[in-house]
C-alpha cells in the first residue's frame, strides 16, 4: 500500500462500547499508543522509532445521531492522516469461525452490514486515504447456525457410513471423534434424501437461503454470541493493539 515510516495514522475503533461482542473497536483504541499531540507541539523531540498516530471512536448512529462516515470524514479532512486503519467486529458466515479469525483488509469495510444494517462504506474510494480494516467474527446468525448444523450433520452421516465395519471406531468414545477431519463425502443423493427428505436434496446455499426465508419474517433469525464473550473481547483487543502499537512504533513493547 506505500505506507511510509514517516506516514501519519489515524485509528477508528468502530462499535458500541456498551454492547461486549460490539465492543471490539472501542476496546482496542483504548490500548493503543497515542503522538499525535506529541508531535503537533513546537519545541518537542519526538523520539525515533515512534509514529505520529491519532485515534478516534465514533461510538453508532443510535448513540450519536450522525452517519459514522461522515464524522470519520470530518477528522480526516481537519488532521489529515495519511493512512487509516479501522477496527470493527463482525457476524461470521460460520460458527468454527466466531472469535476465532483476525480478518485484515485493505478494501474497506461497510460497518453494520453483518447484521442487516449496513451504514456508509469506508474505503480508500470514500476517505480519501488508504484504508487498512481489521476485524473478528464475534456473532453469528440463527440462519447460519442451523444451516452449519444440517451440514455438520451431514459429514456425520457421511463419517458413519464409512466407518461403520471399522473396529477400532467402535471402541472410541463418541466425543473422542471428530469426523469433521473427514472431508470425503460418501452419501449418495438417495442418503441424503432418506435422513433429511426434499431438505437432502437441497445445496448448501438453497438450505441457508430456506432457513433465512423460515426465520426472518417472524423475526426468529437471532444474532447471538458464545457466553465467554467477555474474556475473549478481552483477549482479542489485547492481541490486535500489541500487534498495532508493534507495527506503528517500532520502540513499543508488549503490554501484558
Amino acid at each position: 500500500m506505500n505506507i511510509l515510516d514517516t506516514d501519519k495514522c489515524l485509528l477508528i475503533g468502530l462499535g458500541n462500547s456498551n454492547s461486549t461482542p460490539d465492543s471490539l473497536g472501542p476496546k482496542v483504541i483504548d490500548s493503543i499508543i497515542i503522538t499525535k499531540h506529541l508531535f503537533d507541539l513546537d519545541g518537542v523531540d519526538v523520539l525515533d522509532g515512534y509514529r505520529n498516530v491519532s485515534c478516534f471512536k465514533p461510538s453508532v448512529l443510535a448513540l450519536t445521531g450522525i452517519e459514522t462516515k461522515d464524522l470519520i470524514k470530518g477528522i480526516i479532512k481537519e488532521t489529515k492522516p495519511d493512512f487509516v486503519i479501522i477496527i470493527d467486529a463482525l457476524a461470521s458466515s460460520s460458527i468454527s469461525r466466531v472469535n476465532k479469525t483476525i480478518q485484515f483488509t485493505d478494501a474497506g469495510i461497510f460497518p453494520g452490514s453483518g447484521v442487516g444494517n449496513s451504514r456508509g462504506e469506508l474505503s480508500h474510494t470514500t476517505l480519501g486515504v488508504p484504508v487498512i480494516a481489521i476485524g473478528v467474527p464475534t456473532v453469528v446468525d440463527a440462519v447460519t447456525i442451523v444451516s452449519d448444523t444440517i451440514n455438520y450433520l451431514m459429514k456425520k452421516f457421511s463419517y458413519s457410513k464409512k466407518t461403520f465395519n471399522n473396529v477400532k471406531n467402535k471402541l472410541k468414545p463418541i466425543t473422542s471423534i471428530n469426523y469433521l477431519e473427514d472431508n470425503e463425502d460418501v452419501l449418495t443423493t438417495k442418503d441424503k434424501r432418506k435422513l433429511l427428505g426434499e431438505i437432502g436434496s437441497l445445496s448448501e446455499e438453497e438450505i441457508k437461503q430456506l432457513i433465512f426465508e423460515v426465520l426472518t419474517p417472524i423475526g426468529y433469525n437471532m444474532m447471538v454470541t458464545p457466553k465467554e464473550v467477555d474474556f475473549l473481547i478481552d483477549k482479542l483487543s489485547t492481541i490486535i493493539s500489541n500487534g498495532i502499537n508493534r507495527t506503528l512504533h517500532n520502540n513499543i513493547h508488549l503490554i501484558d
